[in-house]
């Protein structure tokens, strides 16, 4: 058995401290224009950019009960949404501003909203071919299944007894 990567990599986890906060509909353009600006890229590659389509997708699933906004230095710099089924929880809507991306800050907001939800296993789609593919990974996901576009990624449940180290 290996040892789960997100306790390996504990000591990386430190940082400017950061705030999660309930999304309200106002943060909805901004939240949008990041979506945006994160995705662009790796949607242009897989020949799915639309803005229109973009603004579809993220009103479908803006639900201000499933969503955080991330702060940081008391302004937002990214977002995550949390879902629970009935046997795994979903994540979906993840992104960090491109200038605070690589410095850890994404490792430890996920830490924190994980330790906070049911030990469960947690799904998250990806974009194929995308540079995001390799944060997972570090975070202990693995590849479970092949969409479209995506790639489907899950981090196993954790004991509840070592979830919070």
């Amino acid at each position: 058995m290996h040892a789960h990567p997100v306790l390996l990599r504990r000591a990386a986890l430190s940082g400017p401290p950061f705030r999660l906060r309930p999304a309200r509909e106002d943060d909805f353009e901004a939240l949008l224009d990041l979506s945006i600006r994160v995705l662009r890229a790796d949607l242009e590659r897989l020949g799915r950019f639309d803005p229109a389509r973009r603004r579809e997708r993220l009103r479908a699933v803006f639900d201000r009960d499933a969503f955080q906004v991330i702060e940081l230095d008391a302004r937002p710099v990214g977002c995550i949404a949390t879902v629970v089924a009935d046997d795994h929880m979903v994540l979906h809507s993840v992104y960090l501003e491109p200038a605070v991306q690589g410095r850890g800050l994404g490792a430890r907001m996920l830490a924190e909203v994980l330790a906070s939800l049911p030990v469960l296993p947690v799904r998250i789609e990806v974009l194929k071919g995308s540079r995001a593919r390799r944060f997972w990974e570090d975070q202990g996901f693995i590849f479970v299944a092949c969409q479209d576009f995506d790639d489907v990624m899950e981090r196993p449940a954790r004991p509840a007894a070592t979830a919070g180290e």
